[in-house]
C-alpha cells in the first residue's frame, strides 16, 4: 500500500476557496483566469481534476511511493533513436469504414490537439488506391506541356533549390459534409477531423516556371500522383504561380508516406484533393483536362441539377473544441471554451462565440497573431450556470467574409451538395454536463 502524505490546505495555490464543494468563489474566479492554473482548471474534463474535487475539503492525498523522483529513468535510446511520446497521450486518428480499404479516409482528433499545429502522425489521411513505396532516389518530377523547355528534376534537383517554409491548413472538401442533410455526428473529430494544419517546407511552383520557360496560352497544369488511382487535378496556373508548393517536408522532418512522401503538391486554401499527393507530373496547357475527379467527383450540385465545377477555395470555418460531442462537464463553474477557426482565403480578422444559441455574441481572444490560409486558436471564458446551453462559435475572415448558419448555406445550395459545407457547428451542453450535436 501506498505511504501517504497530508498536505494542508494552505499548501494549496487553490486555497482561496476555488472550488469549494464543487462551486467557484468570486476570488477562485478571478485566481483561475488569471493564472496558467486557471487555463489547466478550464479542462474539466479531465478526470484528475474529478478525482481531487472528491477529497474532504483541508487535506489532498499526495502519494509519495508514485514520485517518479524516487524512481531511475529509463535508458535512452530505447525507442530506437526515434523519439516517441508518453505513454499517456493516446490520442488518434480515426479511421473511416469503407469497403475498399485501399480508398478510404482517417480523421484528425481535433479535441485533443494544442495549439494549432497538427503532429504529422495525427494528419487526417485520404486515399483512392493505398499508400505507395516510393524510393526517393529513382523519384523525378517532370514538367512538360505548354513550356519552352520541357524538364525532369530528381529530388536531389528539387533539395538543392530555393525553399520556403510556410504554415498551412489542409482541409478535405467532405469536410463536415453532413451538414448539408442535418446528420448529427458524435465528436469534433468525426464531423471536423478532415482538417490538419502543418509547416510545410518546398520549393515554390514559380521557380520551377523560371527554368521550363512557360508559354503564354499555358493557363492550366495537370497534377498527377504516382499512386495506383493516378490521382490527377487541373489547376488553374494563376494559382500555380502565387503561392503552390512542391513540398517535400512536414513540421520538420520529411513528409510521412501517407502524406505524399517524397514530394506533394500544397496549394495553399485549396479543397485537399487537388493537394496531389506523391506527384510525379505537371502537364501544362491551355484548358482544364475535366479529369474524373473534376467532373464526376468533386462538383456541387446545385438545387436547380447543375453542377458547379472547380469550386477550389475553402470558405471560412470555426469549430469549438472544448467542450464538443461526447465530452462531459463535471459541474457548474468555470470553463474556458475553445476552438480553432480557418479561411482558404487568408487570415482569419475575428471570432465570436455564444453560450445561449445564437441570441448573443461575445469576442474571444485569438492565440497568437493570424497568419494566412493558417488555423488559429481561440479562447472564450465562461461561467457555466449548470443550465441547458447551446454553444457556438462564428469566425470572419480579412475578406470581410462571415461563417453561415446552416439555414442561410442552404437557401444558397440546397440540400444536394456534398462538399464545401462551412455552417456553423453548434455543441449543446445538457444539464447533467453532457455534450452533444446539437440541432443547427
Amino acid at each position: 500500500m501506498s505511504k501517504l502524505r497530508k498536505i494542508q490546505a494552505e499548501d494549496c495555490p487553490c486555497r482561496e476557496g476555488m472550488f469549494p464543494g464543487g462551486k467557484v468563489s468570486r476570488r477562485g474566479l478571478l485566481f483561475a483566469a488569471g493564472s496558467t492554473a486557471g487555463v489547466a482548471v478550464a479542462s474539466l474534463a479531465r478526470p484528475a481534476l474529478a478525482a481531487a474535487q472528491s477529497v474532504p475539503p483541508g487535506s489532498i492525498q499526495y502519494d509519495v511511493a508514485a514520485d517518479p523522483a524516487k524512481e531511475q529513468g529509463r535508458p535512452i535510446f530505447e525507442d530506437g533513436g526515434y523519439g516517441s511520446r508518453s505513454q499517456f497521450e493516446t490520442a488518434v486518428r480515426l479511421l473511416a469504414p469503407a469497403p475498399n480499404p485501399y480508398a478510404s479516409l482517417t480523421f484528425t482528433p481535433l479535441a485533443d490537439l494544442l495549439g494549432n499545429i497538427t503532429p504529422s502522425g495525427l494528419h487526417f489521411e485520404r486515399y483512392h488506391a493505398g499508400i505507395p513505396t516510393i524510393d526517393p532516389a529513382k523519384h523525378s518530377l517532370v514538367i512538360h506541356g505548354l513550356v519552352g523547355t520541357p524538364k525532369r528534376f530528381t529530388m536531389a534537383d528539387i533539395r538543392r533549390m530555393p525553399s520556403v517554409t510556410r504554415k498551412h491548413f489542409i482541409e478535405c472538401s467532405g469536410n463536415t459534409q453532413s451538414g448539408w442533410t442535418g446528420q448529427k455526428e458524435k465528436t469534433v473529430q468525426t464531423s471536423h477531423g478532415l482538417l490538419s494544419t502543418s509547416e510545410w517546407t518546398g520549393v515554390l511552383f514559380s521557380e520551377f516556371a523560371k527554368q521550363v520557360g512557360l508559354k503564354p496560352e499555358g493557363t492550366w497544369v495537370l497534377a498527377e500522383g504516382t499512386d495506383g488511382a493516378v490521382m490527377t487535378r487541373s489547376i488553374p496556373m494563376e494559382k500555380m504561380l502565387r503561392d503552390a508548393i512542391l513540398a517535400y517536408g512536414q513540421n520538420g522532418e520529411a513528409i510521412r508516406p501517407e502524406q505524399g512522401y517524397p514530394l506533394r503538391l500544397v496549394l495553399p486554401g485549396y479543397e485537399g484533393n487537388t493537394h496531389i499527393k506523391w506527384i510525379q507530373s505537371l502537364q501544362v496547357s491551355d484548358v482544364p483536362f475535366m479529369s474524373r475527379e473534376e467532373t464526376s467527383k468533386y462538383t456541387t450540385l446545385m438545387p436547380d441539377g447543375t453542377a458547379r465545377k472547380f469550386v477550389f477555395e475553402m470558405d471560412a470555418k470555426s469549430v469549438i473544441t472544448f467542450p464538443s460531442g461526447a465530452m462531459r462537464l463535471p459541474g457548474p463553474g468555470f470553463y474556458v471554451i475553445t476552438g480553432l477557426a480557418w479561411s482558404g482565403r487568408g487570415r482569419i480578422s475575428s471570432v465570436e462565440v455564444s453560450a445561449n444559441g445564437g441570441v448573443t455574441w461575445q469576442k474571444a481572444a485569438l492565440e497568437g497573431t493570424p497568419e494566412p490560409i493558417c488555423t488559429i486558436r481561440f479562447k472564450l471564458p465562461w461561467m457555466w450556470d449548470g443550465k441547458p446551453a447551446v454553444l457556438l462559435s462564428r469566425c470572419t475572415d480579412e475578406t470581410g467574409y462571415v461563417q453561415p448558419t446552416r439555414k442561410q448555406l442552404v437557401e444558397q445550395r440546397g440540400v444536394n451538395a456534398s462538399y464545401h459545407y462551412n455552417g456553423v457547428q453548434p455543441w449543446g451542453v445538457g444539464a447533467d454536463g453532457s455534450v452533444s450535436h446539437a440541432a443547427a
